[in-house]
């Protein structure tokens, strides 16, 4: 028999994260695998991101079987070794000989035929292996050495976070990073609510924002609220990035706009607003438009963030900047395996050049957001402060005037917001915070 359908795509997914950078999450929700049941694609979405948060953990045992160096192995054959050893461990509803005999057939498929007996072998070992608690408990020896292995993070990740953060902060980040992901709603209609909750979604209040709520049960992309925009899927720190930038804006800037999710929070603020939504790649344009309802005065450019193309200037900018993503491991996960630390200065400077450029099209008085979903400090502060010093005429506004700000017209709900700041900057921590890292700092034109 051939291999199910959810560990087909499981399988054809991870090997494109493998082989293209490509990242799981957009393949899980592209077209290609619209048609997958429901119990299908909820598998493989089981499948491909427990793989890709427990790799580390599973090349360790799978090494320990092998006879060959996982290095030598071809990805076909180590994917398919993965994902049986991740159902071994952690889905305890899978029979071990189902898991075992659908990743020899996976091997057969990839036209790996020679290496089946291999797999075989290897997988037959680590069935023996005694399976993972469900639920992450505290470690009792904290080190980041003992923290990368036991929550699957690359050690150098841990020990600069542990500079930064401190140890104990450092194991809730990775606990974090190892949790399912809450699916986080931001209300656009005042009838979404009730909408959502006829169609049989089961929600509850989101933790940092009124118009958040969280989905407790259902699938919200089979509504009709979802489906006309009503309600968009956006996480709260994300959402709060938006919010930041408040009403009263005419003329609005979205530096690095794709995939959108900003761009129309901000014009839900600002319903007179004519925005401007650059993004560099076409394709992620020409989706980032779909996304946006007829009735938004949302213009779309293709351009690089660096070099706009644009004489105007703006009295709101929002330059979320493309960043390393290191506050968003538990949605993306494969980025902790692809990302390495000699990246973070030609992350740096690609970001002072897209924050020059946003400050370059600001009009005196405007106010100008810089925003990443990074916890590197050489993407965050690096960059605002180097900004800084070469832009006399921009000065830093506290966050926490805005926060302060948002609390008082009950948009913002969570009850300790000193805690979501780092001096004038606005920092979310994952495992401190129920949300994404996120950073961003105020910019004003003077």
């Amino acid at each position: 028999m051939p291999p199910s359908p959810a560990r087909t795509a499981a399988f054809d997914i991870l090997l494109r994260v493998e082989r293209e950078s490509s990242y799981a999450s957009e393949l899980l929700h592209s077209n290609a695998y619209a048609t997958l049941s429901t119990p299908d694609h909820a598998l493989a979405t089981e499948l491909v991101m427990g793989v890709l948060r427990w790799r580390s953990l599973l090349d360790d045992k799978i090494s320990s079987a092998s006879s060959q160096p996982l290095r030598k192995l071809d990805p076909e054959v180590l994917i398919a070794l993965r994902l049986a050893l991740y159902q071994f461990l952690y889905l305890d509803r899978i029979p071990h000989r189902a898991a075992l005999h659908e990743s020899v057939e996976l091997v057969k498929r990839a036209r790996k035929t020679s290496a089946a007996p291999f797999v075989n072998a290897v997988l037959r070992k680590l069935s023996k292996v005694p399976q993972c608690s469900a639920v992450l408990s505290v470690l009792s020896d904290v080190s980041p050495q003992a923290i990368a292995a036991a929550y699957a993070h690359p050690i150098w990740l841990v020990e600069r976070w542990t500079q930064a953060f401190g140890l104990e902060v450092v194991e809730k980040i990775c606990w974090h990073n190892q949790t399912i992901p809450p699916t986080t709603l931001r209300l656009r209609s005042s009838k979404a609510e009730e909408e959502l909750t006829a169609e049989g979604i089961s929600l509850e209040p989101g933790n940092l924002l009124s118009s958040a709520r969280r989905v407790n049960s259902g699938d919200v992309t089979k509504t009709h609220s979802f489906r006309s925009a009503h309600a968009v899927i956006q996480d709260e720190a994300s959402q709060l990035i938006a919010a930041l930038a408040g009403p009263g804006h005419e003329q609005v800037l979205d530096c690095c706009a794709a995939p959108g999710g900003k761009t129309l929070a901000i014009a839900d603020l600002n319903p007179e607003a004519t925005i401007t939504a650059v993004e560099i790649y076409p394709h992620r344009a020409r989706q980032m438009q779909k996304r946006f309802p007829a009735d938004t005065k949302i213009q779309t450019l293709v351009a690089d963030a660096r070099t706009l193309p644009i004489a105007q200037p703006f009295n709101l900018v929002l330059a979320d900047v493309p960043c390393s993503g290191t506050g968003t491991l538990s949605r993306n996960p494969e980025i902790k395996w692809r990302l390495k630390q000699e990246d973070l200065p030609e992350l740096h400077d690609r970001q002072l050049a897209i924050l020059r450029s946003a400050a370059a099209h600001l009009h005196p008085g405007g106010r100008l957001i810089y925003s990443t979903c990074s916890l590197e400090k050489e993407e965050n502060e690096d960059v605002v402060e180097q900004a800084l010093k070469e832009g006399p005429n921009l000065s830093l506004l506290d966050c926490r005037t805005e926060l302060d700000r948002l609390r008082s017209t009950g948009v913002l709900t969570w009850p300790d917001p000193p805690s979501l700041t780092k001096g004038p900057y606005l920092r979310t921590i994952p495992g401190i915070h129920p949300c994404d890292g996120f950073f961003a700092a105020i910019l004003e034109r003077i």
